[in-house]
């Protein structure tokens, strides 16, 4: 029993049955020419853009998924599939080509933000996965790039752990957080694995275990003199900010590390500790603020002034509480060099193996440019990278800091009107005139089919 902990030797069973399904037809039918799938999102009501994350797992993913015996085993005990193609699962493996958007780059709707070229049933297998490992960190990085656009420069912390859905979203998180400009985590496998500086202060179980707010004041500042950030909101908010400064002061300390405000009128209850932390001669204590944090409040409070340092954002960040699930397909465009495209109401595809080109207007952006994979378009940047040819890395992956980076240099180049996380803006990607040939085409084709 595993308690739903996905690892290298299971992930390959972490998938929809009808991949399988679908995959065993083609199989005994011969399908299993070239296909090319758009992974791509749709447009929100409240977001203007979205902040790529996530590819480095999938790259992880690409590289290592394998069906066990045990995982065949498992699957010849369903009774959906045959011998043959059992021993075909056997020796599995991606053998084709990844194209994406590179981590740190901003992406908008109905962009093909990952681009799988691969044997039908190796692309088809993998679909349920790749949506799976990409929207989280999508969603996440872009939450936290909007908490960061409206910080002023304060500290954002990742306080999500323990609300997140699952051990897999909290490390997601922490990793999209960090790429979206927060400074670190409270997470210590996240800060472990990814390299990430981690944060904590205390909860109000420790001042609730002592008899006493001022002495657990003192304990805690006494083993942690450099880095201790007491939480004064248990009893009395105002109280315990005296108590802190109090705490300190009769274990002889000259400075502390600051305050913790997790309830209450946060723009009242920062003005007056501030003021306290001030007249007793701790001016450079600092004060953070946690409890249902998010960009609007953030926004809000520096606003009307609040003198805050910082921000734990837990709950809000790692379950995106506004935009709790990323609109995003994973649709075939192409198979055995044939275009094909989706018609539905809405829903509609765009066809062919494709590129992007960003266009920027005075180191701003301006718009994006859809086009067949072998176009050119002047003054563009590219934008899908080649990460995996023939199923092996052609991509150096760049650091958890250089991603960050990038996104944090790109932000600049966004234009102030998408910034603004009151509006949205949908931005729609020109499609070139071949790719718009191709689509008439196709339509063309289906309505003689569809007179018949």
């Amino acid at each position: 029993m595993v308690f739903g902990f996905v690892n290298k030797e299971n992930m390959s069973l972490l998938t929809d049955l009808y991949e399988l399904t679908m995959a065993q037809v083609y199989f005994k039918k011969g399908m299993n020419k070239t296909a090319i799938f758009d992974f791509y999102t749709r447009p929100v009501e409240n977001r203007s853009y979205l902040l790529n994350a996530g590819l480095e797992q999938l790259v992880y993913y690409l590289q290592n998924v394998r069906f066990t015996q045990e995982d065949i085993d498992y699957l010849r005990s369903t009774g959906y599939f045959e011998e043959e193609f059992l021993s075909y699962l056997k020796n599995f493996r991606f053998t084709g080509n990844l194209y994406a958007v590179e981590e740190g780059e901003f992406i908008f709707p109905d962009e093909p933000v990952v681009q799988i070229e691969a044997p039908m049933i190796e692309a088809q297998i993998i679909e349920t996965f790749l949506i799976n490992t990409l929207q989280h960190p999508i969603l996440v990085a872009t939450k936290a790039i909007r908490c960061y656009s409206v910080a002023r420069g304060t500290v954002l912390i990742d306080f999500g752990l323990r609300r997140a859905h699952g051990t897999d979203a909290g490390m997601k998180a922490a990793r999209s957080s960090y790429i979206g400009g927060f400074a670190g985590t409270s997470n210590v496998l996240a800060g472990k694995e990814y390299g990430i500086k981690i944060f904590g202060t205390m909860a109000h179980s420790y001042i609730l275990a002592h008899k006493d707010e001022v002495q657990a004041f003192k304990d805690f500042t006494l083993q942690y003199p450099e880095n201790s950030v007491l939480l004064v909101d248990t009893y009395d908010t105002i109280k315990g900010v005296y108590n802190a400064v109090k705490a300190v002061k009769e274990l002889g300390l000259k400075h502390f590390k600051g305050i913790r405000l997790d309830s209450g009128d946060l723009l009242k209850l920062s003005v007056e500790a501030r003021k306290i932390l001030d007249a007793e001669g701790f001016k450079d204590a600092i004060i953070i603020a946690s409890g249902g944090i998010n960009e609007y409040k953030i926004k809000e409070l520096l606003d009307k002034g609040a003198p805050i340092d910082g921000w734990g954002v837990g709950t809000e960040l790692v379950v995106s509480a506004d935009l709790p699930y990323l609109d995003c397909a994973y649709k075939l465009v192409e198979y055995d060099t044939r275009p094909v495209m989706k018609f539905s109401s809405k829903k509609k595809t765009l066809p062919h193996k494709k590129q992007i080109y960003r266009i920027y207007e005075d180191g701003v952006f301006k718009k994006d440019i859809i086009t067949k994979f072998d176009e050119k378009v002047e003054n563009g940047r590219p934008l899908l990278k080649e990460i995996i040819r023939n199923g092996k890395p052609v991509y150096n992956l760049p650091t958890l800091d250089e991603i960050r980076q990038k996104a944090l240099e790109n932000f600049k180049k966004i234009p102030d009107e998408l910034k603004d996380i009151n509006k949205t803006v949908h931005i729609k990607p020109e499609i070139s005139r071949s790719i718009q040939k191709t689509i008439k085409k196709l339509e063309e084709e289906y309505l003689k089919g569809a007179k018949k």
